[in-house]
C-alpha cells in the first residue's frame, strides 16, 4: 500500500472519530433539551397546584389515561418527580462535559491530521453538493 493510500485511510478514520464525536455531542444535548423542557413543565405545574387546596381534584394523565386525583396526592409526587429530573439532567451536564473534553483532548492530540481531514471532508461535501 501507498503511503497515499494510508494517508486517505487514515484522514477517513479520523473523520469517522469525529463525526462519532459530534453526534455523541447533539444527542447529549438534545436529551438535555428534552429534560429541561420536561422539568420546566413540572414546575409550571407546581406554582400553579401549589397555591389550591389539598383536597381540590385535579387530574394526571398516567400513561395515556386520564386519573383523578387531590392536590395532596399530586404535588408530593411531581416534587419527587421534579427532584429526579434535576439530578438527571445534572448527570448529563457532567456527561456532555467529559465527552466534550473527551473530545477536545482528541483534537489536541490529532491536530494536524484532523485539520487535513475536515478540511477535505468539507471541500468534497461542498463541492458534491453544488
Amino acid at each position: 500500500m501507498s503511503q497515499q493510500q494510508i494517508s486517505a485511510r487514515r484522514q477517513q478514520e479520523l473523520q469517522t472519530q469525529y463525526t462519532n464525536f459530534k453526534n455523541n455531542l447533539q444527542q447529549i444535548a438534545q436529551k438535555i433539551g428534552d429534560v429541561e423542557q420536561e422539568a420546566e413543565e413540572h414546575k409550571l405545574v407546581l406554582e400553579t397546584l401549589e397555591p389550591l387546596p389539598g383536597d381540590r381534584k385535579c387530574f394526571r394523565m398516567i400513561n395515556g389515561v386520564l386519573v383523578e386525583r387531590t392536590v395532596k396526592d399530586v404535588v408530593p409526587a411531581l416534587k419527587t418527580n421534579s427532584e429526579g429530573l434535576k439530578k438527571v439532567l445534572d448527570d448529563l451536564l457532567k456527561q456532555y462535559k467529559l465527552k466534550q473534553d473527551e473530545m477536545d483532548k482528541w483534537k489536541v492530540s490529532y491536530d494536524s491530521q484532523l485539520n487535513r481531514a475536515i478540511g477535505r471532508y468539507y471541500s468534497t461535501t461542498w463541492v458534491a453538493q453544488h
